[in-house]
């Protein structure tokens, strides 16, 4: 007589089932994208770019995958739960495909689901950070041009976040994934004050070089730290009555360019920033800034601003900010 399948390989079998349901998803999916990419462009369907929606097995079907974990014991009930969850989210025939404790009291989840909801692409597309990007060659051409001097620009990670990596990316010679940080740049003047800086130190320090650019990192943002931190630099700059002056910008995983200037910056920099983005958005503002003022009476191309360092510039900010 067979023996009776004990509680942990009714888990294990229906955790290696969900995982191969999971995969025959994954499977059909491909299979109907490059279906899809491989055909004829007068066969496929069109896309209605005012109503949107996730793209699965077939177009317009809605499928979306998430996962997320519960404060809540493996089980049935917990299974319910997040079922229960994604219903209130908004998707239709949500289906758990693959649930597992993480450790006691919790439980992690892989659901699939229908959303019925669209966004109007349409709109949107135009809207946004425009900046058009140029190469390391493009924006010495065009600072030499348009500005006839060294940017001066001053960075640094702020307020008690220790991560430098991001500041050290935009700013330091060996920039990020084969990119120059603004330090290799001739039309930079570039001073990374690193990690852990108060923004009454990074704004005192930008005024005493006459900076015309500050790049803030911020890594840490447990608790809205970094919108606090964001906002008080800006109240400094303001109270110094230097916001005029100075290029405001920031970066950071959860810094978007919409929060940056809701926060007050000039521009906000997020995943996927590299330094000659940076590069590209200073130099461009601040020619604008200068062909608006117009050369102040008896000034001659660099007045008023430090002239190329030939010793070198100093060290400079960050790819994840």
């Amino acid at each position: 007589m067979p023996e009776t399948p004990q509680p942990a390989e009714h888990a294990a079998r229906a955790e290696h089932a969900a995982r191969a349901e999971q995969a025959a998803r994954a499977e059909q999916a491909s299979r109907t994208g490059q279906a899809a990419e491989h055909a004829p462009a007068s066969r496929r369907r069109a896309v209605d770019l005012e109503h949107v929606k996730p793209y699965a097995d077939h177009l317009g079907d809605g499928i979306v995958q998430l996962s997320f974990t519960l404060p809540v014991p493996h089980g049935l009930a917990a299974r319910k739960a997040a079922q229960e969850l994604a219903g209130k989210m908004g998707l239709e025939h949500p289906e758990v495909v693959h649930y597992q404790r993480l450790t006691d009291g919790y439980t992690y989840f892989v659901l699939f689901g229908r959303c019925t909801h669209t966004v109007d692409y349409s709109s949107l597309s135009d809207e946004g950070f425009d900046v058009e990007y140029m190469s390391e060659n493009e924006i010495e051409e065009f600072a030499r041009e348009r500005i006839g001097r060294q940017v001066v620009v001053v960075g640094a990670a702020t307020g008690t976040d220790t991560h430098s990596v991001g500041i050290d990316a935009m700013l330091n010679l060996k920039g990020f994934h084969g990119h120059h940080g603004l330090e290799g740049y001739k039309a930079f003047q570039t001073h990374n004050l690193g990690s852990q800086v108060p923004n009454s130190v990074l704004v005192a320090r930008a005024i005493d070089l006459r900076a015309d650019a500050i790049l803030v990192s911020q890594t840490v943002t447990q608790q809205n730290l970094h919108i606090n931190n964001l906002t008080e630099l800006v109240e400094i700059v303001e109270a110094e009555g230097a916001r005029k002056q100075l290029i405001l910008t920031c970066g950071g995983a959860r810094v978007s360019n919409e929060l940056a200037k809701e926060l007050g910056y000039d521009a906000g920099f997020s995943k996927g920033t590299y330094p000659h983005h940076v590069a590209s958005f200073i130099v461009r503002e601040l020619a604008a800034r200068l062909a608006e003022a117009g050369p102040a009476p008896g000034a001659s191309a660099g007045d008023g601003a430090p002239q190329p360092d030939t010793a070198g510039a100093a060290s400079a900010p960050g790819a994840d900010g």
